[in-house]
């Protein structure tokens, strides 16, 4: 690997960072204010999309787009630092069309739908005139494990006919949201990965109901996490995407790269945690010390800096891997970062609220904020036991390959 970033990412690094200072930063305030007025979209989030736009800061975060499709090229490792930046401000990544769930569908649009779905779906997705949501997870079942999704997805006829329920899906709230990626099964009675599907379902269909946006931590998202029916819903056969039975094999498609995009935003999040710390440490004192000078807040400062540059060092590596071998060859390495990002964040935020006190509890930071996304991101996209689970696997599976190798460094007396 190499750790120098070429000309053209150090420029978009500068490019992005100081649009995010010009445009960004300076509307958080009136961002919070229009959202708890019951406002959404903002009123300027259309304006500051056109500027992204227009300075060429436009879908940064899809490596294979063809020569008519809009954005700038670059690989996973290139677009790393580039969502480190903007995951700084929770909303950022729409303003630049580099949101969730929209990057993920995206791609799986481009990877997987026909033409007709692309000029339907992706092309508006791409111009960023629409937004989207991923319907997977449901609440009656351990959506950790896709085989045990409940909603079925039948055939009748030139149409499918979808039912059942979900919940916690990003963006269904949304006013622009127009359309669900669902997944769901087609056929219970197959092998346990090919009873799964992906179909396409707009908004506006009869029978889908968004029940509720759903809280989290008490922290309401305007864009939503939301619980929705879908009871008969009916659309044309045309709208499934690739073939039956592709749904887990979409998924995982879909999931590795959507995984990695979380952890370079986590890793934009903690680092600004670390910035807050260092300010405040320099600026407060406690017993006649400045913070910095108490021993064990210098340590926390000291040990935000190394669990960063760690999980930093780990998520390029996983990067580098999609990009050169591909995500399934980087199925160990994108559930390492998955384990151990969101641990790293909470770790840096709540040493952080801790050195901010009650302040660091209430809206006048981010703090708060952060450590629900943080937190929220030990469940997305699957839990940490998960990840774990498949990491021992893959190192057993090693393991037994070369089971004994390591007999030959044992020192063991022989016995009389």
């Amino acid at each position: 690997m190499d750790f120098f970033y070429p000309p053209k990412v150090q420029d978009l690094q500068t490019r992005v960072r100081n649009f995010m200072d010009d445009y960004i930063v300076p509307r958080i305030q009136q961002w919070s204010d229009e959202v708890h007025a019951g406002q959404y979209p903002v009123s300027f989030m259309e304006d500051l999309k056109a500027l992204a736009r227009d300075a060429g800061l436009w879908n940064l975060f899809l490596p294979h787009l063809k020569v008519d499709e809009p954005g700038t090229r670059l690989s996973n490792l290139e677009y790393a630092p580039l969502a480190e930046i903007m995951g700084r401000v929770g909303w950022a990544s729409e303003v630049f069309n580099c949101n969730a769930p929209d990057t993920g569908n995206m791609e799986v649009l481009h990877m997987f739908g026909s033409g007709e779905q692309k000029k339907r779906w992706l092309t508006p997705l791409l111009n960023g005139d629409i937004r989207s949501a991923f319907a997977m997870t449901e609440p009656d079942v351990c959506s950790s494990d896709a085989t045990n999704i409940q909603t079925l997805i039948s055939r009748d006829g030139d149409d499918y006919v979808i039912n059942g329920r979900k919940w916690f899906i990003t963006n269904a709230a949304h006013p622009n949201c127009k359309v669900f990626i669902v997944m769901g099964k087609t056929d219970p009675n197959a092998q346990s990965h090919r009873q799964q599907s992906m179909i396409l379902v707009p908004m506006d269909c009869d029978g889908v109901d968004v029940v509720r946006n759903i809280p989290v931590m008490n922290h309401h998202s305007p864009e939503g996490h939301c619980e929705v029916v879908f009871r008969n819903v009916r659309v044309p056969a045309s709208n499934l995407i690739a073939e039956e039975g592709d749904g887990f094999k979409i998924a995982q498609a879909r999931l590795g790269p959507g995984r990695i995009h979380h952890c370079m935003r986590s890793i934009g999040m903690a680092e600004l945690a670390l910035e807050m710390m260092v300010d405040r440490v320099q600026e407060r004192k406690a017993f006649g010390k400045y913070l910095y000078q108490h021993g064990s807040v210098s340590d926390s400062i000291a040990k935000s800096r190394i669990e960063i540059e760690q999980a930093r060092l780990l998520v390029l590596k996983a990067a580098w891997m999609i990009d050169n071998a591909g995500a399934k060859t980087a199925r160990k390495e994108i559930a390492m970062i998955k384990a151990l990002v969101p641990t790293m964040h909470t770790n840096i935020v709540d040493r952080a609220i801790q050195i901010y006190g009650a302040m660091g509890l209430s809206p006048d930071t981010p703090l708060a904020d952060l450590y629900a996304i943080g937190r929220s991101l030990h469940l997305a996209d699957g839990p940490n036991e998960v990840h774990l689970r498949s990491i021992a696997k893959m190192e057993l599976e090693s393991g037994r390959e070369k089971m004994g190798a390591t007999a030959a460094y044992f020192t063991i007396p022989e016995r009389v």
